[in-house]
């Protein structure tokens, strides 16, 4: 027992405790377990066998209307006040706990498996001077693990050595940042040289010293101590959990940080509990409803107190009160069996109901197969069935990009050479003809080393390559040549690019299948293939990429002798350097530019200059002294480009396509016609995001001003935001106006709202990662927000997991909105985690968004149907059944409280018992099912035909408390018209044989009839869409309610259970008689009449935009499927910038000399020669991941 509270108390101890700096040692696990850091398991579950029961029953009693069952319950369990039977509210009650628990079950489950799947994942780890095979959660922090080509990185590594020369490693982080460019890392020299010695591995004693567990993706700092020695860490040594290792034989690393203590992990973000809005206003309205409950008891129990005074001692000689009850603690049990009585205005059937229903609408998620995706066989799947309404009140769409709203593929699409568009079809007219899979594709047969995967449909552009043109030939010869790809040759013929950016990549495999193939490199040379001859380049110097130069050059030496200068990069920055004779193909050029960027291409322009011997051996001498200069390096540097690179020759322009998924523009389009605003939030640079916003019509042209703020100080981003919410609004206060409220169950909730400011125009706001980082700071976070919400489109560039979750939270906070957020990387857990719907894309980024999402389907274009009709539907749905309960169960009420004052408040009932008993369970409960789950006032074609019609769900305009008390003042007039037009017509009448008919049996019976004769028809009137199952529940119940209460009052009954069924004979006494019948006839009638009436005028004076449509709809055919629209043909004066995601200084890398030593004969990297890899394609995995959260790494 010591031993137990021991371990106890240490655990406390360590988590009181936070750990401020991390120690460990490498192959030391007794010393490294002595520290209690986590392991490599991780844990996403929420319950095992043991916690389940009690922790979920704890869950759902927490729900303020399932306590209340269970207090009722007990309730009548004490047989003074109980009016009615236990079982009455016990087999709802257990009926509701078990289905949710079945439910929470079945999701923990999936989590479980999902947990089991990664943590028994297998990796090399070196125990006692063996590589040995262990579980993923078997690993420890400390551990030396072993990586091979394509394998996922474990935990968070120190990486020790590679196979590549320089201790190299190329990791694809696309699960971190959405970027699908390979980053390189770099061990230590100290333990490069260890190579994949396991001896030396195994005896490597080391001790690291590094900063706690923390989200930062892009920090890392640390030492390393070894022999005496103390090196500094930093981010570049580090491999994150959440990476693939890629080009990479294999490498090793130490265990840094595991499991829950990655840096993946950190940034995943907090699993919370989401509720919908429906939820929240159920709540408070349950219990506003509790409150005028207790008021309807506290007056039944005053007038209890009344009439026991005045008349109750009258009835004590044959109603003697039970020995020590007096008139007081009569009333005051009267008031609990009131309780009792009128406990149906929350009846706990409304929960089953509304849980059937989630569920039933999440099956038609499920079944949808117009969001089946074939190609990838994924189906749509809503993975939380709780929050279907949710999806028709969505005001804000946080989206990511890479492979959210593009496919993650680069294609080269068109090119301008020499003034001519290539790359596009036309037909005999001269019309553009849209290219299809169909349209005939260029044939590179003739090129041995063509890339099979390449596909361009021009066959001009080949055949003026081939017929020797100078200036075609010139511009696949600069393609060839200026670029930092990295060739791998494994077989005679078989190349494999390593491109740093998918968009250089692109361009390289268009110039090899053109006939100019990259073949090889070294620090001096690039050898190509040219029409099938090689010819050797030597490099003379690489003018590197960065974000201020937006270009590149490369000097070279031909094979004659000739010195030229190849440049390409933005059309801005080419253009400034032309040589003025080039003024009339910049012109045509320009124009050829101006309709790539209307398509939404990424566009670079090629130019290119021959040297002077003499010129070109001075310049390189001063080139040598800058470069090793150690004052003013960089700008020594960019003088001597700048001088170089002027007066060049235009040879031509390239345009690449990020290709956007299918129906993207489509889906934004008609999601902005619903009125929902969509803020992209993507890792990739400026440039990147800005071409996607132009592809995506997000970006216009027509757009009055697209605002761009990218300072680096609070003072500066506070100063760009101002400005520019002034140019859109000049007349609105410098102060936001924040409305203050209360909210929530007890109204203990603080809320603050910021109302938008009226703007006329459109326009669109552009924020970078390093600025966002200062705008969500407290004292500039509303300032952002409310210039954000003047804006149609926001796109947030370079940010970090963190920020997009901070940028979520913030529109939660302030804007009392309901957000989405879709994504399909582990770079958008905590965004999907923080919003109130995540949704996942199953694509290219693996697996993580998926399974921390709530609905995911694989195409984003299914985002439509997803909202504007299932989402709409569920909505519509929902608001129907919440309306027609409320008012079928406060109409079923009120006429109980209307009989109190006819029974002296004695808490009797004015209804059979049996009937009390099954009215929610049996009469009602299908009829409303059959229209919450099958109704639609329109069809998915008119959905989608008619966006706006999705509006008013944002403004909870179908359910809100203005409505419920509507529905309440609707159910207090029926129940007037349900219990006194049949008690006035009763009171004195008698049977058509003369016997009497008016006894509280036959009463009760008519008043109960006529109740589900009036509900039933209200239920008809609130029924849009009829099918043979909603005929067949509505018909269906009155037909069992009438065999049931036959059957019931029936004389066998009463002889076989004498005391539970007494009302003998009443049904066939009472129901035989015309009179009966009308008095049914004119309480429907007085209840129906007025609602027709009312409907009808509203719809005649102030018709919303649903009633329009169904009225157009009568008139107008069945809208067909949307048909297949060609790409507009857009003329854009914008431009894209450098379409390169390049890092600068990559290509020093290139040419360093020891990075491309001569290598060892190894075993192929690709043993899969149909991999993507292999075929130069796009990578895709699917991995586990981890979330960045600084700015300059997302």
């Amino acid at each position: 027992m010591g031993s137990v509270e021991s371990y106890f108390g240490q655990l406390c101890r360590q988590q009181q405790k936070k750990e401020e700096e991390r120690r460990l040692r490498a192959n030391d696990r007794p010393f490294n377990l002595s520290y209690h850091y986590a392991n490599n398991a991780i844990k996403t579950s929420k319950y095992n066998v043991f916690t389940f029961l009690p922790l979920n029953l704890f869950e759902q009693f927490r729900r303020l209307a399932n306590s209340y069952f269970l207090f009722l319950f007990i309730l009548q369990l004490i047989p003074q006040i109980a009016s009615l039977s236990w079982f009455t509210t016990a087999v709802p009650l257990v009926l509701v706990l078990s289905i949710t628990a079945v439910k929470d079950a079945t999701d923990d489950i999936n989590r479980h498996k999902s947990d089991k799947q990664v943590n028994n994942r297998k990796v090399s780890v070196l125990i006692d001077g063996e590589l040995q095979s262990e579980k993923w959660m078997n690993v420890q922090v400390g551990d030396v693990i072993k990586l091979e080509n394509n394998q996922f990185v474990t935990a968070d590594l120190l990486l020790l050595s590679s196979s590549e020369p320089l201790n190299l490693v190329y990791v694809e982080t696309a699960e971190l940042d959405g970027e699908t460019n390979l980053k390189v890392k770099q061990a230590l020299t100290v333990t490069g040289e260890m190579g994949d010695n396991i001896e030396a591995l195994a005896s490597f004693t080391v001790e690291v010293r590094c900063e706690s567990p923390n989200n930062r993706l892009d920090k890392f700092k640390g030492t390393l101590a070894v022999n005496g020695q103390t090196y500094s860490l930093d981010n570049d040594k580090v491999l994150l959990r959440g990476c693939t290792l890629r080009n990479t034989e294999w490498c090793f690393g130490l265990v840094i940080f595991g499991g829950p203590d990655t840096k993946l992990m950190q940034n995943s973000g907090k699993t919370t509990f989401k509720r919908t809005s429906v939820d929240h206003l159920m709540n408070v309205l349950v219990l506003c409803i509790f409150g005028f409950l207790a008021s309807m008891c506290s007056v039944l129990t005053i007038g209890n107190v009344i009439w026991e005074v005045k008349e109750g001692s009258a009835f004590t000689v044959f109603l003697p009160r039970e020995p020590g009850v007096d008139a007081p603690l009569s009333s005051f049990l009267t008031f609990w069996s009131y309780v009792i009585v009128l406990n149906t205005v929350v009846p706990i059937s409304l929960y089953v109901s509304v849980e059937i229903i989630r569920l039933g609408n999440s099956f038609y998620i499920d079944w949808d197969r117009k969001m089946y995706y074939a190609k990838s066989d994924t189906p749509a799947q809503a993975r939380t069935t709780t929050l279907n309404e949710e999806l028709g009140q969505i005001k804000y769409i946080f989206s990511d990009k890479t492979g959210t709203l593009t496919q993650n593929i680069m294609a080269f699409n068109k090119c301008s050479i020499n003034g001519k568009n290539y790359g596009e079809i036309l037909d005999y007219s001269g019309q553009r003809m849209e290219i299809t899979e169909k349209t005939p594709r260029v044939d590179f047969s003739w090129n041995r080393l063509a890339d099979p995967k390449f596909i361009f449909h021009d066959h001009s552009l080949a055949e003026t390559v081939r017929e020797g043109n100078s200036e075609a030939q010139a511009f696949f010869r600069l393609l060839a040549l200026c670029h930092t790809v990295m060739p791998e040759e494994k077989k005679e013929g078989e190349l494999y690019y390593q491109a740093q950016s998918p968009d250089e990549g692109a361009l390289v495999t268009a110039a090899r299948n053109f006939g100019f193939v990259f073949r090889s490199r070294t620090p001096e040379t690039i050898t190509v293939v040219e029409m099938g001859q090689q010819v050797v380049y030597e490099l003379l110097a690489v003018l590197d990429f960065n974000n201020v130069r937006k270009r590149m050059s490369v000097i070279v030496r031909s094979a004659e002798g000739k010195l030229t200068l190849y440049c390409k990069g933005a059309d801005t920055i080419i253009y400034e350097r032309l040589h003025s004779s080039c003024n009339k193909l910049m012109g045509v050029t320009t124009g050829h530019l101006n309709e790539y960027a209307g398509d939404g291409l990424r566009t670079l322009v090629l130019a290119y200059k021959h040297l002077d011997e003499h010129y070109m051996k001075e310049w390189m001498q001063r080139h040598h002294e800058a470069s090793t200069a150690l004052d003013g390096r960089d700008e020594k540097l960019d003088e001597l480009y700048e001088e170089i690179e002027k007066d060049l020759l235009l040879l031509g322009a390239t345009a690449v396509e990020d290709k956007l998924q299918d129906g993207v523009p489509q889906t934004i389009e008609q999601l902005a016609k619903a009125d929902i605003k969509i803020w992209v939030l993507t890792g990739d640079k400026q440039e990147t995001a800005e071409n996607i916003g132009y592809s995506c019509n997000m970006l216009r042209e027509e757009m009055k001003d697209i605002f761009t703020v990218s300072a680096n100080t609070a003072e500066g981003v506070k100063e760009e935001l101002v400005c520019a919410r002034r140019k859109m609004c000049p007349s609105a206060a410098e102060a936001p106006t924040v409305a203050k409220a209360r909210a929530g169950l007890f109204w203990l909730e603080k809320t603050e709202t910021v109302h938008d400011d009226k703007v006329d125009g459109e326009y669109a706001l552009v924020i970078n990662g390093h600025s966002l980082a200062f705008a969500l700071e407290k004292g500039l976070e509303l300032e952002l927000l409310r210039t954000a919400c003047m804006c149609q489109t926001v796109i947030c560039c370079r940010v970090t997991p963190l920020q997009k979750a901070q940028v979520v939270q913030l529109v939660k906070k302030y804007k009392q909105a309901v957000t989405l957020a879709i994504g399909d990387g582990a770079n958008d857990v905590s965004m999907i985690k923080a919003a109130h719907i995540g949704v996942g894309i199953s694509g290219q980024e693996g697996m993580q968004a998926v399974l921390s999402s709530d609905f995911s389907f694989a195409q984003f274009r299914y985002l439509q149907r997803l909202l504007l009709v299932h989402g709409r539907w569920s909505y519509l749905r929902m608001c129907k059944f919440l309306q027609y309960f409320f008012y079928k169960n406060f109409t079923f009420t009120f006429v109980h409280f209307w009989y109190a004052f006819f029974c002296g408040f004695s808490a009797q009932t004015v209804y059979d018992e049996w009937f009390i008993t099954m009215y929610n369970l049996v009469y009602t409960a299908l009829p409303v099912l059959g229209m919450s789950l099958f109704d639609q006032d329109v069809n998915d074609r008119w959905s989608f035909q008619y966006p706006q019609l999705y509006s008013p769900g944002p403004l909870n305009t179908y359910f809100n408390k203005k409505l419920f008390v509507r529905c309440m003042m609707h159910s207090c007039y029926s129940s007037l018209i349900l219990f006194f037009i049949p008690w006035a017509a009763m009171h004195d009448t008698v049977r058509d044989d003369g016997k009497d008919i008016a006894d509280y049996q036959s009463f009760a019976l008519l008043a109960q009839t006529c109740l589900l004769v009036v509900v039933s028809i209200q239920l008809c009137l609130d029924t849009h869409y009829w099918t043979a199952v909603n005929q067949f529940f509505v018909w269906g119940s009155l037909a069992v309610y009438f065999a049931t209460t036959f059957t019931m009052f029936s004389n066998g009954m009463f002889l076989i259970f004498t005391s539970a069924f007494p009302f003998i004979g009443t049904a066939r006494n009472s129901l035989n008689q015309p009179n009966v019948w009308l008095i049914i006839l004119l309480t429907t009638l007085l209840c129906s009449l007025p609602v027709v009436a009312y409907r009808f005028t509203v719809i005649q004076l102030c018709p919303t935009v649903n009633d329009k449509v169904r009225h157009k709809l009568r008139k107008e055919a069945l809208p067909g499927p949307a048909p297949r629209r060609p790409p507009v043909r857009r003329i854009s004066t914008r431009r894209s910038g450098y379409a390169f995601s390049h890092v600068q200084g990559y290509g020093d890398l290139v040419t360093s000399r020891r990075f491309l030593r001569p290598r060892k004969n190894r075993p192929a990297l690709f043993k899969q020669t149909d991999s993507p890899l292999v075929q130069n394609q796009p990578q895709h995995y699917r991995t586990i991941t981890e979330e960045p959260e600084q700015p300059m790494r997302h």
